[in-house]
């Protein structure tokens, strides 16, 4: 897009579309792990085994643009944009994954929180390529949920990931476009923990659940914009999670 817009204009592009290495997919259920490759297209990541042991990526690839895209599409090109809007990316970040990277001297791998540095900034250094993602096997309830202007073809005006780790008992909540790059909602998680006992599913009180949206909010930082309105943006990330919790808390 930023090419056909000139807003970048590169003196050279290599396609690495046909690179097979850049599509590979390893489960190690031992060390509880998945590896996707970085140029894995998304539709290949809506069922099977990837949707299994990671259903909240699933269904945020099924989000992506249309089934054309989605043959296309992969979480390499949402890493390498590193916009707030990327489908994958609260995903990635609300599972603690690993961004994996090779030059010709060195490979090397990167949390995603130190990865994605700014509005489509990254911390891949010249002569670097994304190689892969390993996110974690958690044991537990993970979903993903976006709005848009439309139901279909759309990009994000706010998107949310809540992973529920009932094994530690611990919640992670990641928001997309309603920041510079992804926000983790630490101090929400943190709090939330503190109130409910989350290795096992339980009723919420409505009071609980309304201030677990509102600190959603506070921690988001959106902006006015052409797709939407801060004011907007920072209600749609409060229910969004809301909704959530409460499927979490429900299936």
């Amino acid at each position: 897009v930023e090419i056909n817009f000139n807003h970048r204009k590169p003196t050279d592009v290599i396609a690495l579309r046909l690179v097979d290495e850049l599509k590979s997919v390893q489960i190690d259920t031992k060390k509880s792990r998945v590896t996707i490759g970085a140029g894995l297209p998304y539709q290949q990541m809506e069922h099977g085994e990837i949707a299994r042991h990671l259903p909240a990526l699933a269904q945020a690839a099924r989000t992506v643009g249309s089934p054309q895209i989605r043959s296309a599409g992969s979480i390499g090109g949402n890493l390498g944009t590193c916009s707030p809007a990327g489908d994958a990316l609260p995903v990635l970040s609300a599972l603690d994954a690993t961004v994996n990277l090779q030059s010709a001297e060195a490979s090397r791998s990167v949390s995603v929180h130190d990865f994605m540095v700014g509005v489509k900034r990254n911390a891949r250094l010249p002569g670097e390529i994304i190689v892969s993602t390993t996110l974690p096997i958690v044991s537990g309830w993970q979903g993903y949920a976006k709005v848009g202007v439309r139901n279909a073809m759309v990009i994000s005006v706010a998107s949310c990931c809540l992973v529920v780790n009932r094994a530690n008992g611990t919640i992670a909540v990641a928001l997309g476009a309603v920041g510079p790059t992804i926000i983790r909602c630490r101090e929400t998680e943190s709090w939330l923990a503190s109130q409910m006992n989350l290795k096992t599913k339980a009723t919420i009180s409505a009071n609980l659940l309304q201030e677990f949206g509102d600190r959603i909010a506070n921690e988001s930082k959106p902006i006015d914009d052409h797709r939407s309105t801060a004011t907007y943006r920072r209600h749609a990330v409060s229910v969004l999670a809301r909704r959530l919790l409460t499927r979490a808390n429900s299936q």
